[in-house]
């Protein structure tokens, strides 16, 4: 971890970066040519003028939280900007495991997400032209064209495992983890399949089919050289585990957080150097993640104090100021590559305080 005030002038001109990026994105969805209807109706009722008022990321404390009823309740038309009113658009769902599903409407910055994702990809652990295996949600989840996509741009094709994770966490609830190991089983023994029949170079899955993949195959032996790896599950000690176990420290695992309404941070480098520690950047510009007092959520917490995770979500195709994520992590400096803060060791948010089912994450 670098220090922040070793990076100063970077961090400045990110700063300079995001402000001019959030002067140009509010304008692009608060202005009559290329808003939302959302968003012109939502100014119109405030009684204020976002495209003159905000002029800078700390602007955008003038916004209310984002309220994720709103994505439930309204219809997908409200969300579409002018420039894409003619076009057809994807809808994917979000929203975790629980609960009737938030839903997203989408053009390309599923895509866009993971293209530049993809230059945080090492082509010695990610092969150009390798094919990938996902094991993962599909259905209305964007995760299935994006780890697809993702693979399509390295130059390789993408095998896909489907995954219930709601299923898993109602069996779980019910009291029925013996089924619940069943379905785990089941996903696992597709994916040996595949790798036992097929060129694969690159794997996505959660930790805990990871692991169960593990007590079934050598995944370096297999071919295995890269791990895109995802869950609420992840902690250093499991990362640990995963690398030093699991793929033997022969396949380079890289942990990822992310979800539809942000793209995917970025991982610093896990390694036992650094303890496995795990920690993210948001993918400045187009989404800020701060941690804040659960309390006072105008409040960002100190360097190392846990808080909430707050989200802002900043493309041509959606707006979405302070949203309030399910989820709780350390604030982190910035990074040498990444000068802006980071979110450190992830988990659900009061996870420590009330019980939660993570399933198949």
């Amino acid at each position: 971890m670098t220090a922040a005030g070793s990076n100063a002038e970077r961090i400045t001109e990110a700063q300079a970066a995001l402000d001019e990026h959030v002067r140009r994105t509010v304008a692009h969805h608060f202005s009559p040519e290329s808003g939302c209807p959302f968003w012109l109706d939502w100014a119109d009722r405030a009684g204020w003028n976002p495209r003159r008022e905000i002029q800078s990321y700390a602007d955008l404390m003038k916004f209310p939280h984002f309220e994720d009823t709103w994505m439930r309740d309204l219809p997908h038309e409200v969300w579409v900007p002018a420039r894409y009113r003619d076009r057809p658009f994807h809808i994917f769902e979000t929203g975790g495991t629980t609960g009737l599903p938030k839903q997203r409407i989408s053009w390309e910055d599923h895509r866009t997400d993971y293209t530049e994702f993809s230059h945080h990809l090492s082509d010695d652990d990610f092969p150009r032209g390798g094919n990938w295996l996902m094991l993962g949600p599909t259905g209305p989840r964007r995760l299935r064209l994006a780890i697809e996509h993702l693979a399509n741009v390295r130059g390789g094709s993408c095998y896909h495992i489907d995954l219930d994770p709601r299923w898993v966490k109602r069996l779980l609830a019910d009291g029925q983890a013996d089924q619940a190991r069943r379905y785990a089983d089941h996903v696992i023994d597709q994916a040996v399949a595949i790798l036992k029949h097929r060129d694969v170079s690159c794997l996505f899955a959660t930790p805990r089919l990871l692991e169960g993949m593990g007590d079934r195959i050598n995944l370096p032996n297999a071919g295995i050289r890269g791990v895109f790896c995802g869950g609420t599950s992840m902690t250093p000690q499991v990362i640990r585990f995963l690398c030093e176990e699991v793929l033997e420290n022969r396949a380079r695992l890289v942990p990822t957080y992310g979800n539809t309404l942000m793209g995917l941070a970025i991982g610093e480098p896990v390694d036992a150097e650094h303890g496995y520690e795990l920690i993210y950047h948001a993918p400045q510009p187009r989404a800020v993640l701060r941690v804040v007092d659960p309390d006072q959520t105008d409040r960002t917490v100190d360097y190392g104090q846990w808080g909430r995770v707050e989200l802002t979500t900043l493309t041509e195709e959606f707006f979405m100021p302070r949203f309030l994520e399910r989820d709780e992590a350390l604030r982190c400096p910035p990074h040498e590559r990444y000068p802006w803060d980071g979110v450190g060791n992830v988990r659900p948010f009061q996870s420590q305080t009330k019980q939660t089912i993570e399933g198949v994450y």
